[in-house]
């Protein structure tokens, strides 16, 4: 099948598949993005003169129906054909023949293909973000719930200071208001229209490219027709930086309730549903969700030294090297969409164990407070320290439970409030933006 590039030519069967890659197959995603992109480009050409309003509106009713078949799962891209874009132009010129010709005036694939992804990850961050507005209520749920239950803090992996699983929970909730600032961040970059750049130079034709803008939601254009064309790969790159933060706080909490749910700590039930078996030890309960998370979101963190690598001293202009990062960025999203899927089903069914320190091999967690206490009382730090280490080396040390962590951030005020308030603040800016 011709190409929408090709001039006569023949080409060789290999070179063909090694160029198109995997378009075909990404590209169904995009393809309701394309349409939508695409008619805001025909509303423009018909209000700049380029269109007649009958041959406007013509290419609206095939867009429409395009967009119907990639609701219900009918659209496909035929063999032979590159990708969405070709394959929507190759429908509207079969059923509207010289109307179909039209839609690419003042166009070029590479601002087409660089508004389908940036209306594509949109989408897709403001999904990841509801996620994680979903996941954050949850662990905050969590860390009240809890915020009685004491637990062992650690360092160096050794018994170090009480803490509590209200503020263990909490504290993933507020490294997500962190990761949340940069989705927004890449959410605002991403929120830019480049369509009308074209190749990357701007067209001789009057383009109306504010409109367009209106049209598809964007906040704003890309101004220059060359940056516009720069922001492919810089536009998956920021947003793959923001995946990969999220995608180290669900690895961390992860990793976490793998650590805690073994016999040996035993901080933990996982219900049942969400564990897996041995096929030869038929005592396990595995955390198999869990560990999943934790090595697909330590992949998501690699993503963007991937990305970088291939844009790695590429000059201005396009280059079909940027076809590439397709295959690592599109996937990434759903990646980490079912990540957050999984750690919500499985945190909703993870039961807290109670009264854990009470147990006597927990008994130096509370050094710290003895120490304290003998502050309070007058000692000097520095004396009180040596006290309690001279006590602990001498075996007369007696451990006091009674906490008393009164401070912003503390077991007895976990600030949760605070974070909440601030999760909220970024988040409602955030979808306040999303056109």
């Amino acid at each position: 099948m011709k190409k929408l590039w090709q001039k006569g030519e023949s080409i060789n069967e290999l070179f063909e598949r090694f160029t198109v890659g995997k378009d075909p197959e990404l590209d169904v995603a995009l393809a309701a993005y394309d349409v939508e992109g695409s008619k805001a480009h025909v509303r423009m050409l018909t209000t700049i003169g380029l269109l007649t309003e009958e041959e406007g509106a013509q290419l609206v009713k095939g867009l429409v129906a395009i967009s119907v078949q990639v609701e219900n799962g009918t659209f496909v891209i035929e063999d032979g054909v590159e990708d969405c874009h070709s394959q929507i132009e190759l429908i509207l010129t079969n059923q509207l023949g010289e109307v179909g010709k039209k839609i690419h005036s003042g166009r070029s694939r590479n601002d087409q293909v660089i508004t389908a992804l940036k209306l594509f990850a949109k989408d897709q961050l403001l999904e990841i973000a509801s996620k994680v507005d979903e996941l954050f209520k949850l662990w905050q749920e969590k860390s009240e719930e809890n915020k009685g239950q004491l637990m062992p803090g650690y360092t160096h992996m050794q018994v170090a200071m009480p803490s509590s699983f209200g503020l263990w929970f909490g504290a993933h909730a507020e490294s997500l208001v962190d990761d949340l600032i940069l989705l927004k961040a890449a959410f605002d970059i991403t929120n830019k229209n480049p369509l009308g750049s074209a190749a990357g130079y701007g067209s001789s034709f009057g383009l109306d490219r504010e409109m367009t803008t209106k049209l598809m939601g964007f906040a704003e254009p890309n101004h220059n027709a060359v940056y516009a064309q720069m922001t492919r790969g810089k536009m998956e790159k920021v947003v793959a930086f923001a995946i990969a933060s999220l995608a180290s706080t669900l690895s961390k909490y992860a990793m976490d309730v793998c650590t805690y749910n073994g016999q040996d700590y035993g901080f933990f039930n996982l219900d049942t549903q969400f564990t897996t078996g041995s096929s030869i030890m038929p005592h396990k309960l595995n955390p198999d969700g869990f560990e999943l998370v934790r090595a697909k979101c330590n992949k998501l963190q690699a993503l963007p030294q991937e990305l970088m690598l291939v844009l790695t001293n590429l000059t201005t202009g396009y280059h079909r090297d940027l076809q590439v990062l397709k295959e690592s960025f599109m996937p990434a999203m759903q990646t980490m969409l079912d990540c957050l899927d999984v750690t919500i089903l499985m945190t909703r069914g993870l039961e807290v164990k109670s009264d854990l320190l009470s147990d006597s091999k927990y008994d130096l967690l509370f050094t710290v407070e003895f120490v304290n206490d003998l502050v309070l009382k007058g000692t000097p730090f520095r004396e009180a320290y040596q006290i309690v280490g001279k006590a602990v080396k001498e075996g007369t040390y007696k451990p006091d439970r009674n906490i008393k962590h009164t401070h912003l951030g503390s077991i007895g005020n976990l600030g949760n409030d605070q974070i909440a308030a601030s999760f909220k603040s970024v988040y409602d800016s955030m979808l306040k933006e999303r056109g």
